[in-house]
């Protein structure tokens, strides 16, 4: 009798290819806690203290019964970044692929898990060119093209400047040819070097945040991102 094989999660796949691009240019993979403390997640990254993100209708907060110290759902990967920044010393490559959480509604786009993807590289001299280049090859890769990344103006407390980052992939597939908002990143702010122990003034980095989900999204066609959750084998069976 021949056993059917089995078929790997789309977030599996996106994860597993994530990183065999990046190694290519000698990042590495890390990890942390899910269950993170509010020094971690929004202090030591420059979050300040009346940001909407620490209000409870956007982040699950334990019970402070539960815990030793305010502790919650990481919402993105970013503390990782600055546990791994504390712990080592530059030059810095890594990508960060995890699941964070989000205390908001579900729709067909959103979801209160999702897995999301950042990196952080931090050496002497790094700048934007160096943030654009490694994108355009991370995109080129991913989506089999040709592809153009652009910077636009944006704001977040961990990264001085911020951009919003659009890409476009040459080529006649759907994506083709049309401007796609995909991630912010920016230069590391100075600030978040300091609390992790790195001299301003000796390095810089860049950093980058995007949702795994949503690249699932744009290279499979998936039209409704939970079913990334829904458990329904037929789902993962299609890849």
């Amino acid at each position: 009798m021949k056993i059917p094989t089995g078929h790997q999660h789309p977030i599996t796949r996106m994860i597993s290819e994530i990183n065999s691009i990046f190694s290519e240019i000698g990042f590495v993979f890390a990890e942390g806690p899910e269950a993170e403390t509010t020094h971690y997640n929004f202090d030591q990254l420059n979050v300040p203290k009346d940001h909407p993100a620490r209000d409870m209708q956007d982040t699950f907060f334990f019970k402070e019964k539960d815990v030793s110290e305010p502790t919650v759902l990481r919402t993105h990967t970013s503390p990782v970044q600055a546990r791994y920044m504390e712990s080592h010393k530059p030059p810095i490559r890594i990508i960060v692929p995890g699941k964070v959480f989000r205390n908001e509604a579900t729709d067909a786009t959103h979801e209160a898990q999702f897995y999301q993807l950042e990196g952080l590289y931090v050496d002497k001299g790094v700048h934007l060119g160096h943030l654009k280049g490694t994108l355009e090859y991370f995109f080129s890769k991913l989506f089999s093209g040709e592809t153009e990344v652009r910077f636009r103006p944006s704001f977040f407390p961990f990264t001085e400047p911020s951009v919003e980052v659009d890409m476009k992939i040459e080529g006649e597939g759907k994506l083709c040819g049309k401007w796609i908002e995909v991630m912010g990143a920016g230069m590391v702010n100075p600030r978040v070097l300091s609390n992790c122990g790195i001299d301003p003034d000796v390095y810089s980095g860049f950093a980058f945040g995007m949702g795994i989900d949503r690249l699932g999204v744009m290279k499979y066609g998936i039209e409704d991102v939970r079913d990334y959750y829904s458990g329904d084998l037929r789902f993962v069976n299609q890849f």
